[in-house]
């Protein structure tokens, strides 16, 4: 029976990478729980990654976003020892994917973001086959994870949505006593409720010290979950730290009414699109300019004030359409 793929797809790999000693040779393994150094991958003519740097450290939810085709995947991939490189270095848990992929697999779990499952296996099956290349499951923890996801491990894989094999996945990933979670879209196809139960897993990952990769289409759950955020966009990772560092590096909503619109906001520093209708005014701002409009609108006398930071949802669109223009 063959194996689906890429649950288990790097079992069939194991063997070549064994004779690759020499790959990942300078790899710092001392830091961070994931560390990528001009990492460069190439299909025939297409380059997927084109020097991505990407380090994740110990403990933290991080987020790796980008759209469809900008090498998240592919990244995933790489860091798992399913793909091997055409240049830089990896080392995920002080390991060399390509090379300690057998060791590697132990220690992490691993959700894609389109599950395929043996057909004439029972979901239960799955979960516990998973289990065992990773040591074995904690059995109330797989149990309590089953209920939480609503899921009937009796059935077979082939009787599945496309919802249900994620939650497969997921229990098995999540029922792990590993050091490192790699989740590639792992709310796909689940319902608001499964979500919600998702993040309540993520929480108390994170409480327990583990260190989770987590790329995601959904901003909403990222902001809510991640500690760190990692932007890519062709190839390269262009933006990368937490949601208050990449703030500073965007503008802030303000809306204001005041009893007199004071003269001179337009040419405060920070200041863009500017907008004043009635007694109301609106801007999007700099940090650098926020006390010098704030002074301004104090002029006027301020009768309600709201400042909006912008979302991750925000700064993910600007710095695309911004990468466009």
């Amino acid at each position: 029976m063959i194996p689906p793929r890429p649950l288990v797809e790097y079992q069939r790999s194991m063997a070549s990478h064994q004779n690759d000693a020499a790959f990942g040779a300078g790899i710092a393994t001392d830091s961070g729980v994931i560390e990528v150094v001009g990492l460069r991958k190439r299909f025939g003519h297409t380059e997927v990654l084109a020097g991505l740097d990407l380090r994740v450290r110990r403990g933290e939810v991080h987020a790796f976003l980008g759209p469809n085709g900008s090498g998240k995947t592919t990244t995933l991939r790489l860091l798992l020892g399913l793909l091997r490189s055409d240049g830089g270095t990896m080392a995920v848990l002080g390991l060399d994917p390509w090379r300690d992929t057998a060791e590697l697999h132990r220690r992490l779990a691993y959700v894609p973001g389109d599950v395929s499952l043996w057909p004439n296996l029972s979901g239960g099956e799955v979960i516990d086959l998973l289990g065992r290349m990773r040591g074995g499951l904690d059995p109330k923890r797989r149990a309590d994870l089953i209920e939480m996801f609503d899921l009937d491990p009796t059935r077979k894989g082939r009787t599945y949505s496309k919802g249900n094999r994620q939650k497969v996945a997921l229990v098995a990933a999540l029922a792990s006593d590993v050091d490192l979670y790699l989740l590639d879209e792992p709310t796909a196809g689940l319902d608001p409720l499964m979500e919600a139960a998702f993040q309540r897993c993520v929480a108390d990952i994170r409480g327990a010290g583990k260190t989770i990769l987590l790329s995601s289409h959904i901003l909403s759950e990222a902001e809510v979950l991640c500690d760190r955020v990692s932007i890519i966009r062709g190839g390269v990772v262009v933006e990368t730290g937490t949601l208050a560092d990449l703030r500073q590096l965007t503008y802030t909503t303000v809306t204001a009414s005041v009893r007199v619109v004071p003269e001179g906001m337009a040419d405060v520093p920070g200041v863009h699109d500017l907008h004043v209708e009635g007694h109301t005014v609106s801007a999007q701002v700099a940090p650098h300019g926020l006390d010098g409009l704030l002074a301004r609108l104090s002029n006027g006398g301020i009768e309600s004030l709201v400042c909006h930071p912008p979302t991750l949802e925000e700064l993910f669109l600007r710095h695309y359409r911004d990468g466009e223009s």
